[in-house]
């Protein structure tokens, strides 16, 4: 009995800690950035908060993007040119909109799709634990930890997620370059082949006098 009541007590806090995966603050998402074209997003951020922006090309062209984030005042707090990838962590210094900028302005031609990751505040605790003072419970520490894992383990599968699509993209790519090739050297082959046969046919006609 008492075995079963702790089995249910497990299967509830995991639930729970299911639910309430990624409670803070965030946006996160893959967006398409046309050629010669900039996407900039706004987000109200008050005074002393903790903030966090993660992002990565995923698809297109050297794989870079130029990125910008300024304060109220207009201010640069952050500036990379071509950059692949990176995570940028500040505390705002006022409360007011804060504005990250992706641009891809440089290229002419080659579309370019952006992940983003952009967090604000932190993590909302769990319901219950709102006003709960450590020590904790064995079962309280419990779900905290398997809420930690499950955030850890959703981390992880974006960013397999993104490189697997990186790698594909790539695969498609040299596949398609690979094609096009191939078709140029069939191509080639041909044309050398039946140059071949008739300066080969010209050996062995008749000339006439």
């Amino acid at each position: 009995m008492k075995g079963s009541y702790l089995l249910e007590n497990t299967v509830c806090l995991l639930v729970l800690a299911l639910h309430c995966v990624r409670l803070t603050g965030s946006v996160e998402l893959t967006f398409e950035l046309p050629d010669s074209a900039k996407e900039c997003f706004h987000e109200v951020i008050e005074k002393d908060t903790e903030a966090t922006l993660e992002y990565q090309v995923v698809t297109g062209g050297h794989y870079d993007v130029d990125v910008e984030i300024r304060d109220p005042m207009k201010n640069v707090i952050y500036k990379e040119v071509k950059k692949q990838y990176d995570s940028f962590q500040w505390k705002a210094d006022r409360t007011g909109e804060f504005i990250a900028c992706f641009s891809n302005e440089f290229s002419t031609f080659s579309h370019k799709l952006v992940y983003i990751d952009f967090q604000v505040g932190d993590e909302d605790p769990l319901p219950g634990l709102e006003n709960q003072m450590e020590p904790l419970t064995q079962m309280e520490t419990s779900s905290r930890e398997i809420h930690e894992n499950l955030n850890a383990v959703i981390d992880f599968q974006t960013h397999h997620r993104l490189r697997e699509t990186q790698g594909r993209k790539r695969g498609e790519d040299l596949n398609e370059r690979v094609m096009i090739w191939s078709i140029f050297v069939t191509i080639a082959i041909m044309f050398v082949g039946l140059g071949q046969v008739f300066v080969l046919k010209s050996f062995f006609s008749d000339k006439k006098p």
